[in-house]
């Protein structure tokens, strides 16, 4: 899995531009929490590249980036959750889980529903 990551909320800008090309993930991690830890896991050992097309995913430290958390739930209009999982397309989040909804083969169906 190769994730890009989220440390400046300038790039929020550049995720909604590339969001009109390609559906784009956001993962919200707390590296202070079990649960985020296990989910993480878990969605990095079920990824598979062909499986999600040009699905392009981000990770978020929200413990050492907390302000660009806090404004992606203004930006997306979502609740802050952690951890949560959001896709981005046109512009908007078209879909957020958190906690342990958050799985491999719900994103994959997401963005088979977006084709």
């Amino acid at each position: 899995m190769n994730w890009h990551p989220l440390n400046d909320s300038a790039q929020l800008e550049e995720i909604k531009k590339e969001s009109h090309h390609y559906p784009v993930l956001i993962l919200k991690h707390s590296t202070r929490c079990s649960i985020s830890s296990a989910t993480l896991g878990r969605l990095e050992r079920s990824w598979k590249n062909e499986e999600v097309g040009d699905l392009k995913p981000y990770f978020l430290d929200l413990i050492a980036y907390r302000p660009i958390s806090n404004q992606i739930a203004q930006e997306f209009e979502v609740e802050h959750e952690s951890p949560q999982a959001l896709i981005i397309r046109n512009g908007e989040s078209v879909y957020d889980a958190s906690h342990f909804d958050i799985s491999f083969d719900d994103l994959k169906a997401q963005v088979a529903a977006l084709v």
